[in-house]
């Protein structure tokens, strides 16, 4: 037994060999040494690479703009997660659904998805726009005044939201129509017999089946969300004020700055960061099933 085990765990590493080594390549290494130059004081202006230890990221996490940074952050992943979550599953159950034109449908819901994030930004921009903005177009077709969309840190905050959510939306919509199809359509017969609602059968028999799929969807849409960057770049680069300045643009500027051992600090925090949230999701997520 132990013999002809052997030989499928080699093939099994075998074949697991190229993802190791583009993660190692790809992942471990940049890491590592975006780490080393965190430790390091780097600003260009400054002659010389001098050792400094951990003084960056003494330095880092004594400054207000990356608290205030890390809140923007994680407050704008939480919304826009939520949001793309529950819309997300509405446009799956309606798509999950037979009816005619199903596949135009599915394909139109994935057209915002197609479109570059750098292109869709720039649309939003111009639909926020003061002067020419079709928001304002319609706000004064009905005789409301022009709004500064971009302008206000409140409004410019949840105008990022919006057009993070229009175009990710599609991703967490794809996902979870893929869990719901793999649900057995003889599981929501059985339902039906024992006489459950349309409600019932979606909390007792949808939610318990695809709660895997979702979390799963849940995650690589944080992951995603907390390393934000350039949907903000194009719309506020950060502003007004801050209010929209996420770690990564905080640690882009100090790049621009030429200070690497600082920006290296942030995006390493940056890291750590989504790191927490990736163990969190997993470990609730093998916590409900061990309560299964």
């Amino acid at each position: 037994m132990g013999g002809a085990r052997y030989p499928e765990e080699k093939l099994a590493y075998g074949m697991l060999s190229p993802m190791l080594a583009f993660v190692l390549l790809f992942i471990i290494i940049p890491v590592l040494g975006t780490f080393w130059i965190s430790l390091h004081r780097d600003v260009t202006f400054i002659p010389g690479f001098k050792f400094v230890g951990l003084d960056n990221y003494i330095n880092v996490l004594s400054k207000r703009e990356f608290w205030y940074s890390l809140f923007v952050t994680v407050s704008f992943s939480l919304v826009s997660v939520g949001l793309e979550t529950v819309l997300g599953l509405a446009f799956a159950l309606i798509l999950n659904e037979r009816m005619k034109g199903r596949g135009i449908l599915r394909a139109i819901v994935l057209i915002p998805w197609a479109v570059p994030t750098i292109i869709s930004a720039r649309t939003w921009e111009l639909m926020y726009n003061y002067s020419y903005g079709l928001f304002n177009w319609i706000l004064n077709s009905i005789g409301l005044g022009n709004v500064n969309w971009l302008g206000s840190p409140l409004s410019a905050f949840f105008a990022v939201v919006f057009a993070d959510v229009w175009k990710t939306t599609p991703f967490m919509t794809l996902l979870l129509l893929a869990g719901l199809q793999a649900i057995p359509g003889d599981t929501y017969e059985a339902a039906i017999i024992d006489g459950a609602n349309m409600f019932q059968r979606f909390r007792h028999v949808t939610l318990p089946l695809l709660r895997p799929v979702l979390i799963v969807a849940v995650t690589l849409r944080t992951i995603d969300a907390l390393r934000v960057f350039d949907v903000i770049y194009v719309l506020t680069g950060g502003g007004p004020g801050g209010a929209t300045m996420s770690l990564s643009m905080l640690a882009f500027n100090y790049y621009n700055l030429g200070d690497y051992g600082v920006g290296s600090a942030i995006s390493i925090i940056t890291f750590l960061t989504v790191l927490s949230f990736t163990v969190v999701y997993l470990k609730v997520g093998r916590f409900q099933e061990g309560l299964k």
